[in-house]
């Protein structure tokens, strides 16, 4: 059985970087699409970013693109989100998962969820 560790939150400024890491335990590593969901105080859990076994297709919400990079090592079994010029909406609890289905343009979190962790950007 996979866990799923999500780590690097923190609070920080309008304008500056964070780094997230999504590290699993088990014997596999998923192979599926991996990726990040975000959840803000009264709304929806919603897709952040995603990421192929091989790195090759990587998939962005338009809120982040430009300004998020998504990156996985295989060997060390860890997701990582690279967020850069963070903004006040940016500020949620993220989630990683390792089984991102797309249907009809949209992203959902089929498999294990780790247990989140808090980003505040404040103005």
């Amino acid at each position: 059985q996979v866990h799923l560790v999500d780590s690097g939150g923190g609070l920080v400024q309008a304008g500056e970087s964070l780094r997230l890491s999504c590290a699993a335990s088990g014997r596999t590593f998923s192979m599926l699409l991996m990726g990040w969901f975000r959840q803000a105080p009264g709304k929806e859990r919603e897709f952040v970013a995603a990421i192929s076994w091989s790195g090759k297709r990587t998939y962005f919400a338009d809120s982040v693109k430009g300004r998020f990079a998504i990156s996985r090592d295989n060997a060390n079994k860890t997701v990582y989100l690279q967020m850069n010029s963070l903004k006040p909406e940016d500020t949620a609890v993220y989630y990683c998962n390792d089984d991102i289905i797309i249907s009809d343009d949209r992203y959902r979190g089929n498999g294990d969820w780790g247990q989140g962790t808090q980003v505040t950007v404040s103005s």
